[in-house]
């Protein structure tokens, strides 16, 4: 779910039954999850996995594209339902519906009708809030636009974050002709734009700035880590935008079989149920919930982003605004 600068990591699981190990790529977040779960796979399969992290989503779909043939991963987690149009649009993803999909309990989590990704997890962006500095209630995002808020938020680079990306979007989707509006007078209360969300929360938990994108479980982070509310989450007025995460496999890998087989683990309970604890999302099956997840904030009306809204005309928007160009 998670994502930070372009970095590139390893882990290796136990090599047995395959020759070549399965590459798995996805953000640097996905990591704690990955260390919980794959080596279930592979005690389970005898198949090795190789775990690569490689910064945002954002920056690891870019990756793949300007690699394409001679990337050299197998399957990819993270590419959420924006991101997605950009993979798809690039041919990146072979169409495979894993063993266990019917148990996804809701259609709307659906990314693709051709299954070239695979819905894991999913959650609502929201603002997540440091209650011993913020005490004024935030009613809307245009609150954060008065000049008490100057400088006081954490945003994320829609350009290089899947975070930032659904942010950009849910301001559309609130603010509609008044987006570059919003962006202008919003631009002042930014305190910097991260590349990926762990860069934004490691600022954010060393207390650079009290407000931050993030996502509406950061109130079961809290209460799970902390025992308490330390950071309150907020969707303004209620309306929020759900972030809906998948994984696929790579057009151009040479280890179809075991691909296969790693996405039907994706949706088996062995993986689903140590997602709200690692990735502080909602898993897509249906699966015994941590208590702590009673203190996530869930969205009173969804927001869909059309089809046809051009995501590279809002970032170039954005851009304009917040570069002056």
């Amino acid at each position: 779910m998670r994502r930070a600068f372009l970095v590139l990591s390893l882990i290796l699981f136990i090599p047995f039954s395959t020759v070549l190990p399965l590459k798995v790529y996805s953000y640097d977040s996905l990591q704690p999850l990955a260390q919980e779960t794959f080596s279930k796979f592979t005690e389970k399969t005898g198949i090795a996995v190789e775990f690569r992290a490689v910064g945002d989503s954002g920056s690891l779909l870019s990756l793949i594209i300007s690699e394409r043939e001679n990337f050299d991963g197998d399957v990819v987690i993270g590419i959420d339902n924006l991101l997605s149009r950009r993979a798809f649009e690039e041919g990146i993803f072979l169409s495979y519906r894993p063993q266990g999909y019917e148990k996804i309990f809701d259609n709307d989590l659906l990314l693709d009708s051709q299954w070239r990704l695979t819905p894991y997890d999913f959650g609502g962006i929201a603002l997540i809030c440091d209650t011993s500095q913020i005490k004024d209630s935030i009613e809307t995002l245009w609150d954060l636009t008065g000049p008490e808020y100057r400088r006081s938020v954490i945003i994320q680079d829609p350009r290089t974050s899947s975070t930032g990306l659904s942010f950009l979007a849910w301001t559309y989707l609130l603010f509609g002709e008044r987006f570059e509006e919003f962006w202008q007078a919003f631009k002042p209360s930014i305190l910097t734009v991260s590349l990926g969300w762990d860069d934004s929360f490691q600022k954010f938990e060393s207390g650079e700035a009290p407000i931050m994108v993030s996502y509406a479980t950061d109130g079961a982070y809290s209460m799970h880590y902390y025992g308490e509310s330390v950071y309150m989450s907020i969707i303004p007025e209620g309306r929020g935008y759900v972030q809906i995460e998948g994984a696929g496999i790579i057009r151009w890998t040479k280890n179809l079989r075991d691909a296969e087989m790693f996405m039907d683990f994706l949706l088996s309970e062995d993986f689903q149920r140590h997602i709200p604890l690692n990735q502080w999302m909602f898993p897509v099956i249906d699966v015994e919930m941590p208590p702590a997840f009673d203190y996530a904030v869930k969205p009173e009306k969804i927001l869909k982003l059309s089809a046809e809204v051009d995501l590279s005309e809002l970032i170039s928007k954005w851009e304009a605004v917040i570069y002056e160009r």
